[in-house]
């Protein structure tokens, strides 16, 4: 299953020439990944507040293929690939239109809020997002 949103590009995103900031990129997937979770109706500080959990960001693999510019519409997509008890990585692209933009692995752990050490993922959760 493979989410879909929109992101328009504002001038905050992008440097003197009109391109995104290659780190801002990543706040467009982490922005997706959200909102995944928001459309199965998880909230991230709801989950933090109800299981003691939160997901932080362990590893990240960029590939960036075109440029994003100045005030385009990009969909942003996430899609589970891989999971284990404790971890859940995404596979994420920017498009514009037809074209590619960028894509990424993003591999997050599950963590509880008290002392940031790793917990297993709920299995209701677990069930909701895993492929």
């Amino acid at each position: 299953m493979t989410f879909t949103c929109s992101i328009r590009v504002y001038y905050e995103d992008t440097d003197a020439g009109g391109v995104v900031f290659h780190a801002n990129y990543l706040k467009f997937f982490e922005r997706a990944r959200t909102e995944m979770l928001r459309s199965k109706g998880y909230e991230l500080d709801q989950l933090a507040e109800t299981a003691g959990i939160v997901f932080v960001v362990r590893s990240v693999q960029l590939d960036y293929l075109r440029p994003a510019r100045f005030n385009q519409l990009l969909e942003v997509t996430a899609a589970i690939g891989e999971h284990s008890k404790t971890s859940l990585t995404f596979t994420q692209t920017i498009h514009h239109k037809d074209t590619v933009l960028c894509t990424g692995v993003i591999r997050v752990v599950c963590v509880g809020t008290a002392g940031l050490r790793p917990k297993a993922i709920p299995d209701y959760l677990l069930e909701q997002l895993s492929p």
